[in-house]
């Protein structure tokens, strides 16, 4: 086996299919509900497409992903039963670095398309109208080029991740540096704080304005509390 470590323990044989450069983030995407090869290379935008192609397929061949034909006719991936099995350990990874990871590491390894790919999972539409809500992030500290992208909440079609302008009428536009939007994602800052501070500047309806801590949805570790050691 590829960079095995000549050992019969479980933990070694288990380190060997799971440890390889980019095959726990892969499992991550997978447990978040990405199926599709565009849908990954989105939460892993660093990833070469060559590289996730072959870690999709060493998943393959020992079990924890099956590849089948979607709806549409292209080329699906889920987890097996072993896949599924996975993830209390890859959300307990996460959750440690967020209670022990210094903040301020995390902080220095932002990614605009990431963010707002997370975002696009987790929100909370509840808070929002019934109807299509148009959110746009600006990201004022980044290149114009790379400042701009949107949330799309619609009862019809879902949530959507725009990194091009949707061409709808814009419900809230927010305003902000990629740290500080970061920061409240991940639970390190709060939207309150951000706004009162002169961080954050938010545009549009009150009744959108003023719930935005809550229909952000923040990271699934967000609520780890911090550690020192």
């Amino acid at each position: 086996m590829r960079g095995s470590y000549g050992q019969f323990c479980p933990i070694s044989m288990a380190s060997e299919i799971l440890c390889a450069r980019w095959t726990p983030l892969l499992i991550r995407e997978l447990l978040c509900g990405s199926t599709r090869f565009n849908d990954l290379r989105r939460g892993l935008p660093r990833m070469s497409p060559t590289l996730l192609s072959k870690r999709l397929g060493e998943l393959e061949a020992v079990g924890v992903v099956q590849c089948f034909s979607g709806n549409s006719g292209a080329r699906e991936y889920r987890l097996t039963k072993a896949g599924k099995e996975l993830r209390p350990l890859v959300m307990g990874i996460g959750a440690w670095g967020q209670r022990w990871v210094e903040s301020e590491i995390s902080l220095n390894n932002l990614d605009p398309e990431l963010l707002i790919w997370d975002m696009h999972r987790f929100l909370n539409v509840d808070p929002l109208p019934e109807r299509r809500v148009c959110l746009q992030f600006v990201f004022n500290n980044l290149p114009t080029a790379r400042q701009n992208y949107w949330l799309l909440a619609d009862p019809q079609s879902g949530i959507e991740a725009c990194y091009a302008d949707p061409g709808y009428a814009v419900d809230l536009y927010s305003e902000c540096s990629l740290r500080t939007m970061t920061a409240i994602w991940m639970g390190l800052d709060s939207v309150e704080k951000a706004v009162n501070d002169g961080r954050l500047e938010l545009t549009g309806p009150p009744e959108i304005a003023a719930r935005m801590q809550e229909w952000l949805g923040l990271s699934p570790f967000a609520r780890e509390e911090r550690m020192t050691s």
